[in-house]
């Protein structure tokens, strides 16, 4: 790529579609390289993304979700800002998420979440997925054809964390129609335009398990909202109601956004490759490691924000205190010192778990089981209830000229839209 130091990574709406040259250039110059527009440093390295998500005593996670915008509120000045972090860091948008949190209060609040994701709780969360996809496939496949995202897995993921959190079954319409409107599909943050935030999921989010935590609290009954109300810290102490509020409405839409992604470049893969799809219907074992290199060749975050405590190198690189630091899981995926042919698709890559989509060290995504998951049985009961799966032409274009548009974020990797037809499995048929 000629003239990649011009192009401004977080602005530039022309690397929506293919950002992996760019990726590519960077790591050419420099495992670590600071871009001069916003003036953050760039890991597209592997061994040193890892070194960066391990190293939580010098990176602080309190910018990990905002970046250069709107960046830090005062100047960051001196060898250790780590008191100034704590002096603001409650100015900071989503400063109360748990992707945000440093230790200790981190792992106080990680320790409650993994409270709430018990592997019994996934388990039975898991037997459900198999009800719920069916019920959506039962419309979304009876006319041929149909928008993925839109019409199956915005509400698959929807529902599958609805039943996770124990959410009223008489509840669920209305967190559907609340939360239709995804902030990534627009402006706001981690846009790559001007816009600002117009709709949040947070406040409604927080105003409806407000209410059912502190019902349970008061009414205790026999179901997961109350598991969730009484659940403690993993000292024992019982939480504010606020603090597990915060913990469910981080897990109810953050995962829902990067699960959606995942599928959707799942079922891409699948309608564009034939031959993939063939050996995904012969051999349902390798539905797994399909998942893994999928989370490898298209991580739904692009990256993760640090923000450096106190001076520190990364690959010889000199990085200040007060440095911002975006680790570009994209690609370090790709990075070919790590992974052999990165930019090949191999559904047989033994390597491919180790990708870094869920990320790494005491922020790697609490909710990769429940994603890894949700993947599988989205994959294998559309494979079981069709013959064929194919792009739609009439809404992509033929296959050497496809029109995709991805969702104009610098954080978020993935589709707006997936039009599909399909052949349905006899079986299916009506």
């Amino acid at each position: 790529m000629k003239d990649f130091e011009a192009i401004d990574f977080f602005r530039d709406d022309g690397l929506l579609a293919d950002p992996y040259p760019y990726f590519d250039a960077l790591r050419g110059q420099c495992p670590v390289w600071r871009e001069p527009h916003h003036d953050v440093l760039m890991v597209t390295g592997y061994d040193e993304a890892v070194q960066v998500y391990n190293d939580t005593e010098t990176f602080s996670s309190c910018i990990s979700v905002t970046g250069p915008f709107p960046g830090f509120p005062v100047p960051l000045e001196g060898d250790d800002v780590s008191e100034l972090i704590e002096q603001h860091r409650d100015e900071l948008p989503m400063s109360d998420q748990l992707p945000t949190l440093d230790p200790p209060v981190h792992t106080d609040h990680r320790g409650l979440l993994m409270r709430l994701i018990t592997p019994k709780r996934l388990k039975e969360n898991e037997a459900s997925m198999w009800q719920l996809a069916d019920r959506l496939l039962d419309t979304f496949l009876a006319n041929g054809e149909g928008e993925y995202i839109k019409e199956f897995a915005g509400p698959f993921t929807m529902l599958v964390i609805a039943d996770l959190l124990g959410v009223p079954e008489e509840d669920r319409d209305d967190f559907a129609e609340a939360l239709q409107h995804r902030p990534s599909s627009g402006g706001g943050i981690g846009s790559t335009g001007e816009g600002t935030l117009a709709h949040t999921p947070l406040e409604y989010l927080y105003r409806r398990f407000t209410g059912y935590i502190e019902d349970r609290r008061r009414e205790p009954r026999d179901d997961v909202l109350t598991g969730l109300a009484t659940a403690t810290f993993p000292d024992g102490a019982t939480p504010d109601v606020l603090d597990v509020v915060r913990v469910a409405a981080n897990l109810f839409a953050a995962g829902q956004e990067t699960t959606v992604r995942l599928l959707s470049s799942a079922l891409k893969l699948i309608a564009e490759r034939p031959d993939v799809q063939r050996l995904l219907r012969s051999e349902r074992e390798r539905i797994p490691n399909f998942i893994e290199e999928t989370l490898r060749i298209e991580s739904p975050i692009k990256g993760d924000f640090r923000l450096s405590r106190v001076p520190t190198t990364v690959a010889g690189i000199e990085v200040p205190a007060g440095t911002m630091v975006m680790v570009l899981n994209g690609a370090a995926n790709r990075d070919p010192r790590h992974f052999d042919e990165p930019a090949t698709f191999d559904p047989a890559r033994t390597s491919a778990r180790q990708h870094l989509a869920f990320g790494r060290g005491v922020h790697t995504c609490p909710g990769a089981p429940l994603a890894r998951a949700e993947a599988r049985v989205a994959i294998e009961r559309l494979l079981d209830r069709t013959a064929d799966i194919r792009i739609s032409e009439r809404m992509h274009g033929p296959a050497d000229a496809r029109r995709y548009r991805y969702v104009p974020t610098f954080i978020l990797r993935g589709l707006t839209r997936l039009h599909l037809e399909f052949t349905l499995a006899q079986d299916d048929v009506r």
